[in-house]
């Protein structure tokens, strides 16, 4: 089940985001104000779904993997690779 659920995390990150938030207590306690939440859905998805697994995986230890890890999250959330396809089909 994990390993399904990581597929759709890079798939589709908001998706992801709302199953967590409807189905699971994923997001609770981790943070004071309702606005972190919401910043990381609509502007960085995949990095805000791996800086709440660093939190429930690692402890919140930020080590060399959960860093690694976040570099990733940021590199696949601001890559112009997805705008550079919608690009060529003209």
């Amino acid at each position: 089940m994990p390993c399904i659920m990581v597929f759709f995390a890079l798939a589709t990150p908001r998706l992801v985001i709302a199953l967590l938030w409807l189905f699971t207590r994923w997001f609770s306690g981790l943070f004071s104000t309702p606005l972190w939440p919401v910043v990381g859905f609509v502007f960085l998805p995949t990095t805000f779904l791996w800086y709440t697994a660093v939190l429930h995986w690692f402890g919140g230890q930020w080590t060399l993997w959960p860093i690694v890890g976040l570099v990733i999250a940021l590199i696949i959330d601001v890559s112009p690779a997805s705008g550079r396809r919608r690009a060529r089909s003209d």
